[in-house]
């Protein structure tokens, strides 16, 4: 560790953000420490991104096994042992906890300072009651759950994403409050366990309107029960939940799933006592360059208000580094994707038709059902659509946004966002080549939908 602590970067938290800051630092010479009050690692690998998936993958794989397309090539699944998945996604957390951060930190040469960052003074940052001096800091402590003051909530024992990952006994019934990512991911990862579960509140509110809708029809195939209210009361029924929403509707169950958003982690840091502002909701403000109201503090992740995906996070770590250490950059939000790993998976790339008109747009969309995309066809899966928001200008015809509803359609949505961030027109979109039997060949597909609404062949 440097000596005297005086670092060029102080970094506060060890998740997606914090770690690309403090690597992109060490790149550019400096000296840097991070500070950590919990487990190395954040969100993403302990608690979020990578237990999520990898459970989601044993549900869906199960769930293919039920309900096989090919009757020529039959397939079965038995009981599922909860425990035995848990801990083998416990196991696969601490690898990747040790080579993805313990073994980066020591590769790139910077110290891990296990404690609690408290600043006592705009200029001023303890560790456990010890100063550590740095010329610039960067708070990247991430957020956790919010817990909605629902009456009644606090009497039950209820659930998060985080502590419902932690379970190793399956519930029989589950009650999952909020339908944005996390409470999609998380009912459909019960569903296909065997769990009954109801969803209250509306599904991907902010998807476009033809997808969101094909994706409560594949949660209804999948038995799952959805009730597009919010909830209003929770109370103890018999050996079970009973919640009500506001319109009178009734959900039961043995566990309640909160899942309705995520807030700032940012208690004990001593923001205003540091002249640190923060918004309503408490996340911490920053400009365009990752700099909050104090000068010599940055903030970047979760803890900002920006879309709460870990590539962000790490975008946002990185410029703040940069910008710590004298540069003058900015994200670049352009073609952002995003992905819900549910099956079929909603995904999109730029901005949806409402943001488009919202922005002044005269906008053009266009909509291909997966039914007329030839991989859709070939596997038998043909639930979902794909659509395309264009400039309608004449003089431009830029893609705009490109959203998709498949079981793959995360892995089309790289393509869309490079698409957009060229700068390519729908025309350029259709006349691009596009692999045979592949799904993104659907986007090329609803591309030419642009200047031909008829029916093509299927290489056309």
């Amino acid at each position: 560790m440097t000596q005297h602590n005086e670092f060029d970067l102080a970094v506060v938290g060890t998740g997606g953000a914090a770690m690309s800051a403090a690597i992109h630092a060490r790149l550019e010479g400096a000296s840097v420490v991070a500070i950590e009050s919990g487990t190395l690692g954040g969100t993403c690998v302990n608690v979020g991104c990578v237990p999520s998936k990898t459970l989601l993958a044993a549900a869906h794989t199960r769930h293919a096994a039920l309900t096989n397309p090919f009757p020529g090539a039959a397939t079965s699944a038995g009981a599922v042992d909860l425990g035995a998945l848990v801990q083998q996604k416990d196991e696969l957390v601490g690898m990747l906890r040790q080579t993805k951060y313990a073994d980066i930190a020591a590769a790139y040469g910077f110290d891990i300072l296990p404690g609690t960052a408290t600043f006592t003074d705009p200029s001023t940052l303890l560790v456990d009651g010890r100063p550590v001096r740095a010329k610039s800091y960067l708070i990247a402590t991430g957020a956790e759950p919010t817990i909605p003051t629902i009456p009644g909530l606090e009497q039950i024992d209820y659930l998060t994403s985080t502590t419902a990952m932690e379970l190793t006994e399956l519930p029989a019934s589950l009650v999952v409050i909020g339908g944005g990512f996390v409470g999609l991911e998380q009912a459909q990862l019960f569903a296909r366990l065997g769990v009954e579960v109801t969803i209250i509140g509306r599904l991907a509110p902010h998807a476009e309107p033809e997808l969101s809708s094909e994706l409560r029809k594949a949660f209804l195939t999948d038995g799952i029960t959805v009730i597009g209210d919010r909830a209003a009361t929770i109370t103890p029924h018999d050996d079970l939940v009973r919640v009500l929403t506001r319109t009178g509707k009734v959900a039961t169950g043995e566990r309640v799933l909160v899942a309705t958003g995520r807030t700032p982690r940012t208690d004990g840091l001593g923001l205003a006592t540091a002249g640190i502002a923060t918004d309503t909701r408490g996340f911490i403000i920053v400009d365009e360059q990752q700099r909050t109201t104090n000068p010599a503090v940055f903030a970047a992740g979760d803890v900002t208000d920006v879309p709460q995906y870990v590539y962000v996070a790490a975008r946002t770590g990185k410029i703040a580094a940069h910008n710590a250490l004298g540069h003058s950059e900015q994200v670049d939000y352009t073609g952002l994707p995003s992905v819900l790993f549910t099956s079929p998976q909603l995904a999109s790339a730029g901005i949806t038709e409402a943001e488009a008109i919202a922005a002044g747009y005269r906008c053009a969309c266009r909509y291909l059902r997966l039914a007329d995309v030839p991989r859709a066809i070939a596997t038998h899966n043909t639930r979902g659509g794909i659509k395309i928001v264009a400039d309608a200008d004449a003089d431009t015809g830029k893609v705009l946004g490109v959203h998709a509803l498949a079981d793959t359609a995360g892995e089309m949505m790289l393509a869309a966002t490079y698409a957009i961030k060229a700068g390519f027109t729908v025309t350029q979109l259709a006349d691009t080549w596009a692999p045979y039997l592949t799904m993104a060949e659907g986007i090329r597909l609803t591309a030419n939908l642009f200047r031909n609404e008829l029916p093509t062949s299927c290489c056309a």
